[in-house]
């Protein structure tokens, strides 16, 4: 066989052989490269004790999920950091954007939550909205995950807000993951309280509404992978 004649076959069986190689969905490669913002719950209940005074509070437990999690979604999306609660008893203005999304957030966003202070109330619906605002969500597609284990207690409507991020978004994905949420409709502060009766926190209109997922948590384990499940991508394990 002529040189000529190598080459070309050479070429054919490659042309063939990445011909049939499946192709990486358009969606796993946008997923991947979207920016994502943690939306995380430092408001008082999640430093308070349970029935056994000797066990871990919702923070210590968070705290353990993340230190197990981060360190493999981070090297794959850019994420960013919002916390909301630490403040005066009783307050609803403890939001603070600690950054916006960054490359190899994992470090940063555990030694933010190793400061952490837990106290004040549940303003949730006014930190994703700030979120989203951080994500420029009316141009940009992009991920908000919010952590919280319960329910709003500023005021705000988290329906209403769904709709609105589902109707002006570019691509704007809200999940909610719950983690030990307790189901206390008296102690909600939002004319929306009562729309779930499966212990769900009010903040799931938010993930139904813009295509989310909602996660129910109660162990360090379950919320480990429910980081991995919203946060990470399909590239991920």
């Amino acid at each position: 066989m002529s040189h000529l004649n190598m080459k070309r076959v050479l070429l054919t069986t490659l042309t063939a052989l990445t011909c049939a190689l499946p192709a990486v969905p358009r969606a796993v490669a946008q997923d991947c490269s979207r920016d994502a913002m943690l939306v995380f719950d430092g408001s008082a209940s999640m430093a308070e004790l349970g029935f056994d005074q000797t066990a871990p509070t919702r923070i210590e437990d968070a705290r353990t999920a993340l230190r197990r999690a981060l360190p493999q979604i981070a090297p794959v999306r850019r994420v960013g950091l919002l916390t909301y609660g630490p403040g005066p008893e009783g307050s609803c203005d403890g939001i603070k954007l600690k950054f916006p999304p960054v490359t190899d957030a994992a470090q940063p966003i555990i030694d933010a939550i190793d400061l952490m202070d837990p106290a004040g109330l549940t303003p949730l619906t006014e930190a994703v909205a700030e979120a989203a605002r951080v994500l420029n969500h009316t141009t940009t597609p992009g991920i908000v995950v919010l952590v919280t284990d319960g329910n709003e207690t500023c005021g705000g409507r988290p329906c209403a807000l769904g709709a609105e991020l589902a109707a002006t978004s570019a691509n704007l994905t809200v999940h909610v993951i719950g983690f030990r949420v307790v189901a206390d409709p008296f102690a909600w502060d939002s004319p929306e309280a009562g729309i779930y009766t499966d212990g769900s926190s009010i903040a799931r209109c938010i993930s139904d509404q813009t295509g989310g997922m909602y996660v129910a948590t109660d162990t360090v384990d379950e919320l480990t992978e429910a980081l991995r499940k919203t946060l990470g991508c399909a590239l991920i394990g």
